[in-house]
């Protein structure tokens, strides 16, 4: 209830407050606009045009504030072109016509007048019916007793007198009071809805460009560093043992003739490296992409890889969906990465670990009794992490305050 209230109130102030501002700027952008354009040949018009996108710029600026209280997004101020360096007086006048935005902002000053009128009046009308029908036998029995009137029930023959008026006005104004929080919101998104549309319509798409292109770079950064620790972990560990393998048989098979006992001890040997090499060749491809997550799903992966850490963990996976790949392989390298560093540098005793599906977003948390410290600074390992998530438009938060303890969540849009 009274989240509702607020909203109203919200909602109320954006049409009331707005209304006399869309007058006045309507006033001052046609004057404007009409003397520049009509003055745009002999020259004084441009610099009226230009002082007429400024002012429509501040309007602009003042809806887009309100946007923000009334749609329940962060506010969005689109990127007006600058002047180029070194421009001349004259060129730095003319700046503003040459922003498309400026030139949406002055039509938007025109064209929300009306649509100002109109939510202005729908927000007056069910916010006083309401008021005027529910206090009614209050200053109904002052009315009742002026001679001549006729209220409104008898004009409609359901009768007169002061109980059926007060019967007939407070119902009126009960049933405008249930309908008007969907009126008043409905009048102020007809205006919110224009100014989406012309104040922040391509300041939104410039940022989603942005958000694509921020991740898109993060993708490319988290493969080249995933290639990087392969090719390192493949060089100080299987090449390494490869190598040692092949002189082990290169010496068992100078042994052969002369010593066959040392050589069956070789090849023996030769054979336990080859098993350790092969264990380490599945341990670096299930880092890759393991064969259990993309069979069963995360849930069997996660219990994996809980199972196999060297610190208690506590698994909850609320969530036995399939995601797309990108979604199960970066909620999965996450999960992994986090837990090896647990192991490694947090000293902790015990690791929780939950898989929750919250709307339309995959939510994993991670925790730990450690000493804290982590960050996601750039040169620690969490920062991979964050780049792979946002290369699926997902966040990573990370709260791990020295000496403990440490809370890492990873959101990822699964919808």
């Amino acid at each position: 209830m009274r989240s509702l209230m607020r909203r109203v109130l919200l909602d109320t102030r954006y049409t009331l407050v707005g209304f006399p501002t869309a007058v006045i700027g309507f006033v001052l952008l046609i004057a404007g606009f009409s003397a520049g354009l009509g003055t745009a040949v002999v020259w004084v018009g441009v610099p009226l045009l230009a002082g007429t996108l400024m002012i429509a710029r501040g309007f602009a600026d003042a809806e887009r504030g309100w946007l923000s209280d009334v749609l329940k997004r962060p506010p969005v101020r689109p990127r007006y072109r600058p002047a180029p360096s070194g421009a001349g007086r004259f060129r730095r006048i003319v700046n503003p016509m040459t922003s498309g935005q400026s030139w949406l902002d002055l039509l938007h000053g025109i064209l929300v007048f009306p649509f100002a009128i109109i939510s202005f009046v729908l927000t007056v009308v069910f916010w006083c019916v309401p008021i005027a029908g529910l206090t009614w036998p209050l200053y109904g029995i002052v009315t009742s007793q002026i001679p001549g009137n006729m209220e409104l029930p008898e004009l409609l023959g359901l009768g007169d007198g002061y109980f059926v008026n007060s019967v007939f006005y407070v119902s009126v104004g009960l049933v405008f009071a249930l309908i008007m929080p969907f009126m008043v919101r409905g009048a102020a998104l007809i205006r919110a809805g224009l100014g989406r549309a012309l104040l922040t319509g391509v300041a939104e798409l410039q940022e989603r460009i942005d958000d694509l292109a921020e991740g898109r770079a993060a993708a490319v950064s988290a493969e080249a560093n995933a290639l990087r620790k392969l090719e390192r972990d493949i060089h100080d560990g299987p090449q390494q043992r490869l190598v040692s393998l092949a002189m082990e048989l290169s010496r068992a098979q100078r042994q052969m003739a002369k010593d066959p006992d040392a050589a069956q001890a070789t090849i023996k040997s030769a054979i336990t490296a080859t098993r350790e090499t092969l264990d380490e060749l599945r341990a670096l491809s299930r880092g890759i992409a393991p064969p259990i997550l993309s069979d069963r799903g995360l849930a069997p992966a996660l219990a994996a890889l809980a199972g196999r850490c060297t610190i208690p963990v506590d698994l909850d996976v609320q969530t036995v969906e399939r995601y797309q790949a990108a979604v199960e392989n970066a909620i999965y390298f996450v999960c992994a990465e986090t837990l090896t560093n647990v192991a490694k540098h947090s000293r902790a005793t015990v690791c929780t670990v939950q898989l929750i599906r919250i709307g339309d977003v995959l939510m994993l948390t991670i925790g730990d009794d450690g000493v804290g410290g982590a960050h996601v600074a750039k040169g620690h390992g969490l920062a991979g992490l964050a780049d792979r998530l946002r290369a699926v438009d997902g966040e990573l938060a990370v709260q791990s305050p020295d000496g403990g303890p440490t809370l890492i969540v990873a959101e990822v849009p699964c919808a």
